[in-house]
């Protein structure tokens, strides 16, 4: 059995970030990581020869943590390809080219969008990211799916499920249905306002050069050996009130405090002796992973631009709902990324492999037109079937359960704290709020310490 001040559960930015703050206090750290990589849900693969960001990716303005941590570490980063017109796909199949933020759609159909998204950045302004639990109409909104609350909001079916993309397929990948009012507000909020989301221009702003998984790889290397063992899951935590006793496959650790640096919806997968509190075991049961497909498409030119295209599409209700220009910098090459969420991805796992990528291909095609139908390389990022992660982005509450746990969610138990994206303010589930709460609970750990 080895020992150290702080034992970390995961080696995603979130643990590497607390790893961080601790080693540079003075304090011993061991961070164990069931993976045979760095980088949680930041994943920078090769697939064919052609590098493709399997996970998070995107650095907005409103991102600070990450864009200093990204100034601390000397990483560059370089703008999304932009320029030139964007395509929007009706629920009937029409094609538009269009200019400007605003979807093509009729005069009152984007009035009420314009309405929905003032309402939505008022509710986010007014809530705020930290306790949206504690607003007066926080019950009241948890207790509605973001489906209902906006057909209560407006009757225009197409600006409704216009705007309920940006939040269901586009960032928590549920239906609008299983998740309530309160959560789109909450993923409004940590992004700053409703308008970023709706902004492509900005949430979707920056990538850095090399892929976001180096910067887990350079904080680890920070590090140092015998920091970080891979490949070693965490199977139990024993605790008491003077530390804890971590037990992973190959080694056991002895500490006075431990992180548990993980998504929610795997907490279960650790057995505690003696077990959480009841409240604790209950609400972590009402976390839930999302499911989306991240589809990569590389040609051997980006054919839309010499068509005056950005390579931005939206289609609300289509299979494929948002696709981007992704080329890397510096390449030749062109790559789009698009996204297929919740039920439409179930139905594409569905499939053979041959029907699925030709499925696929024909739904990019419908906002690039048939020089899409054919990649020198296509690659499906499948995070829901990863034994470490189980799904995509985030975890989100189901209906009710933000104005009801979300009070206990950073609440440490004993010795052992609990730290991940899914459960930041500002920043959440995003690479920004994993730096962020990285960062505070190591802090808040320091603190603990220089009372003992």
């Amino acid at each position: 059995m080895s020992s150290c001040d702080v034992v970390i559960v995961g080696a995603g930015p979130t643990g590497l970030m607390a790893a961080r703050t601790l080693r540079a206090a003075g304090r011993s750290v061991r961070v164990l990581e069931a993976r045979d990589r760095v980088g949680g849900r930041t994943w920078t693969g090769h697939i064919d020869g052609q590098m493709y960001e399997i996970g998070g990716q995107w650095v907005s303005p409103d991102q600070t943590a990450l864009l200093d941590l990204l100034a601390e570490l000397g990483k560059e980063t370089y703008p999304r390809y932009r320029d030139g017109d964007s395509v929007y796909i009706a629920p009937d199949g029409t094609r538009t080219v269009y200019r400007g933020e605003m979807f093509p759609v009729g005069e009152d159909t984007q009035a009420e969008m314009e309405r929905l998204i003032g309402m939505l950045d008022e509710m986010a302004a007014r809530i705020g990211a930290e306790a949206p639990w504690d607003a007066e109409d926080a019950a009241e909104l948890d207790s509605i799916s973001f489906h209902h609350w906006l057909r209560q909001q407006s009757s225009d079916e197409l600006a409704c499920a216009n705007i309920g993309m940006f939040i269901a397929g586009g960032m928590l990948t549920k239906p609008a249905t299983a998740f309530s009012a309160l959560q789109a507000v909450l993923m409004a909020a940590s992004a700053g306002s409703f308008s970023h989301l709706v902004d492509d221009h900005f949430i979707l702003d920056r990538r850095v050069v090399g892929g976001m998984q180096s910067v887990s790889e350079q904080l680890a290397a920070d590090l140092g050996d015998g920091v970080i063992e891979l490949n070693s899951p965490v199977r139990s935590i024993s605790w008491t009130d003077e530390g804890v006793v971590v037990t992973a496959d190959g080694t056991t650790v002895e500490a006075g405090h431990a992180i548990v640096a993980v998504p929610p919806n795997l907490y279960s997968r650790i057995t505690y002796d003696p077990p959480l509190p009841r409240t604790q075991q209950i609400f972590h049961q009402h976390q839930s992973m999302g499911l989306v497909i991240k589809v990569h498409a590389t040609y051997p030119t980006p054919f839309w631009r010499e068509e005056g295209l950005s390579g931005t599409g939206f289609g609300a209700g289509r299979l494929v709902q948002e696709v981007y220009d992704n080329t890397n910098h510096g390449e030749e090459q062109g790559t789009l990324v698009g996204f297929i969420s919740d039920v439409n991805a179930e139905a594409m796992w569905a499939l053979d492999e041959e029907e699925r990528k030709r499925t696929i291909l024909e739904a990019i095609a419908e906002f690039h037109g048939p020089r899409a139908l054919d990649p020198i390389v296509f690659y499906l990022s499948d995070f829901g079937s990863e034994e470490w992660t189980r799904g995509a982005y985030a975890t989100s509450y189901d209906l009710g359960g933000l104005h009801r746990w979300g009070r206990f969610q950073n609440d440490p138990v004993g010795p052992i704290h609990f730290a991940s994206s899914d459960i930041a303010s500002l920043g959440y589930q995003h690479v920004d709020g994993a730096v962020r709460i990285g960062r505070d609970t190591a802090e808040k750990i320091l603190g603990e310490s220089g009372r003992d």
